[in-house]
């Protein structure tokens, strides 16, 4: 089942190597070990850019796949891909059932956020402004939730934030 890697390098043949090790010393069941090996093979392939073979792999990771936790990652990864594809309705849906199984994902708040920053650049460009303005307030709020989460991270966000105008000077509210 491990997936070959064309490119194998220092930092993925040793993640491999302990990710085995590990998995066998581990009291894991027979389905969380298959769920972790897709997973796996899933992350090489994508950093790989091959997203036909990692989203294959995650889907059959996310069949196996019992713990909330480790499904929250399986479902962020695959909104990854879906958003680098540009299909950014299915990297939402993603993302969200990915904050439904764990609210604490600052990465999945950022891309939800950076999404919709985008749809309200377009919209402005089209000057429809309810839109842009609707768009830009949903990726306030949601990077709100990712600065909550990881206060030293999304600097560039936290910018945006208080250029405009859009940063209040209160605690972040979590969900």
């Amino acid at each position: 089942m491990p997936r070959l890697q064309k490119n194998d390098n220092f930092i993925d043949k040793t993640f491999s190597i302990l990710a085995d090790v590990i998995l066998k010393i581990l009291p894991t069941s027979k389905g969380e070990k298959k769920a972790f090996y897709y997973y796996r093979d899933g992350m090489s392939a994508q950093s790989e850019g091959e997203y036909a073979e990692a989203l294959e792999n995650y889907y059959q990771a996310l069949a196996l796949e019992e713990d909330p936790y480790d499904r929250s990652f399986i479902l962020y990864n695959i909104g990854l891909i879906y958003a680098s594809n540009g299909e950014h309705n299915k990297a939402l849906e993603y993302y969200h059932q990915a904050l439904e199984l764990n609210f604490k994902l600052p990465q999945a708040f950022n891309n939800i956020a950076v999404i919709y920053h985008y749809q309200g650049l377009k919209a402005a460009i089209r000057e429809d402004i309810s839109i842009s303005k609707s768009m830009f307030d949903k990726a306030a709020e949601y990077w709100k939730q990712a600065i909550y989460l990881a206060p030293n991270n999304y600097i560039e966000a936290q910018n945006w934030l208080k250029t405009t105008g859009r940063l209040k000077n209160r605690q972040y509210d979590i969900r």
